[in-house]
């Protein structure tokens, strides 16, 4: 580790000489000034970690260029030495942001002291800026799991774009996370205090879809009685996530390209424009290029929506963080049903760990819930919870959660039911239960002696 900087600024030549020989040995790299005019030179031209300057100086005294220095480098730290009883210099100095002072006469062991108190208390703000800048970062991807290099590319390209106000468009297939996704952009941003309005295109009818979007005035619909706002303007300062934007009627696609051209709405039945300040998030999961070929989406729209393309990848295509997302999952439920602490089996995450998980998240999610409530009050998540009348995962294992069977028994089932599945395709079936061909064999000959 390189040493620390000093820079001693002290009229007294003497004085000056003896600190400057002093710190040195102590392993202080150090610079030195006869006058403040020199060590504000010295600190416009250098960078230094401490400045240990005299209060009484000519033309630039310790008070100045302690002010003219933090203003250079607000980090720089200031050790003011006074003379004896000169005790409002002091408060002056720590009011302007000194660490600390010292009168004269002093011992070296006294500045040293001082020295080593300051450089300690900066560790420690260090320590403490990095534990906080941990913390906000573990708060930030609180809810999302995954450490894979797709997820932590992810998590790169949310650090790129949170703090700005371009239009980010989220693709990816169902049940991946792409309005999680969305939310954490938002809490991330400088907008994360402002209102988080989000809203499925495909759930609204096309005949409402405007008023939805931009709001109304009284009487402009049938059953228009009274005016309201849009969720724009619900949004407005805040972000506004269109899930599925690619359900957007054909007929609202121009109005929507203006108004994230221009910035400003206008209510349904209404002839003034209403500024909004909104950041857009849009979801997918479609081919976007095959529906703007077919002519479904406008082109000037998605290029203005897909300034930051975030691509979620499937489950199946990150299945190393399968066991971070089941112990994710099985603490949430575990403690929304007030269960005992559940223990995931080794068996049963080979299995899972090996399944194509067409629902991706939202499936192996949906599956923990259903294997917890299985489960019971048995504290071991075993196959038979996750696979429990669903085929979900490629097995039809059916144990009903009051029937007791011993291990061998639940694992002669297991097999029987997956040669069925590969259509007594041993080499597949040994494949997906991780064992060898000849394991499998040698289970089926016990199995067959046992009749």
């Amino acid at each position: 580790m390189a040493p620390k900087k000093l820079l001693v600024v002290v009229d007294d030549n003497s004085l000056r000489e003896i600190m400057t020989k002093a710190l040195e040995n102590n392993g202080y790299d150090v610079d030195a000034a006869g006058d403040g005019a020199s060590g504000l030179r010295a600190i416009q031209n250098k960078k230094f970690d401490l400045v240990i300057t005299d209060v009484s100086m000519p033309e630039v005294n310790g008070i100045e260029l302690l002010e003219a220095g933090l203003k250079l480098h607000p980090e720089l730290g200031f050790l003011i030495i006074t003379a004896h009883g000169i005790v409002d210099s002091a408060v002056e100095a720590l009011q302007k942001g000194a660490f600390d002072f010292i009168s004269k006469p002093f011992s070296l062991t006294q500045i040293k002291s001082r020295i080593d108190c300051f450089f300690k208390y900066e560790d420690l703000v260090n320590e403490n800026k990095q534990l906080r800048e941990k913390i906000h970062y573990e708060e930030k991807y609180s809810k999302m799991v995954g450490k894979s290099p797709q997820m932590t590319h992810i998590y790169h390209q949310i650090d790129i774009i949170a703090k700005s106000d371009t239009p980010v468009f989220i693709q990816g297939e169902a049940g991946t996370g792409k309005e999680l996704i969305a939310q954490t952009i938002h809490n991330a941003s400088d907008r994360k205090d402002k209102p988080f309005v989000k809203i499925n295109c495909a759930a609204i009818p096309e005949a409402l879809f405007e008023s939805t979007l931009f709001g109304q005035e009284k009487g402009s619909l049938t059953n228009g009685m009274r005016p309201h706002m849009g969720l724009f303007e619900e949004a407005n300062t805040g972000t506004l996530l269109l899930d599925e934007i690619s359900d957007i009627p054909h007929a609202m696609q121009t109005k929507l390209l203006r108004v994230l051209q221009e910035g400003k709405i206008k209510r349904v039945g209404s002839i003034y424009e209403i500024p909004v300040d909104v950041r857009i998030i849009t979801t997918s999961n479609q081919n976007i290029d095959k529906l703007i070929e077919e002519k479904k989406i406008h082109s000037d729209l998605y290029h203005r929506l897909n300034v930051f393309p975030v691509l979620v990848p499937a489950l199946c295509e990150h299945l190393e963080d399968i066991p971070l997302l089941l112990n994710h999952f099985i603490k949430i439920f575990g403690e929304k049903y007030k269960c005992d602490e559940k223990t995931l089996m080794p068996e049963t995450l080979k299995v899972l760990t090996k399944q194509p998980w067409k629902g991706n998240v939202r499936e192996l999610k949906d599956l923990t819930e259903r294997a917890i409530l299985y489960s019971g009050k048995n504290s071991n998540l075993n196959l038979e919870y996750f696979s429990q009348d669903s085929d979900s995962f490629g097995l039809e294992v059916n144990f009903p959660p009051s029937e007791s069977l011993t291990i061998a028994e639940m694992e002669k089932r297991l097999i029987y039911c997956t040669l069925k599945k590969t259509k007594n395709n041993r080499t597949k079936a040994a494949e997906l239960l991780d064992i060898s061909v000849r394991t499998l064999r040698n289970k089926l000959n016990i199995y067959d002696g046992n009749k």
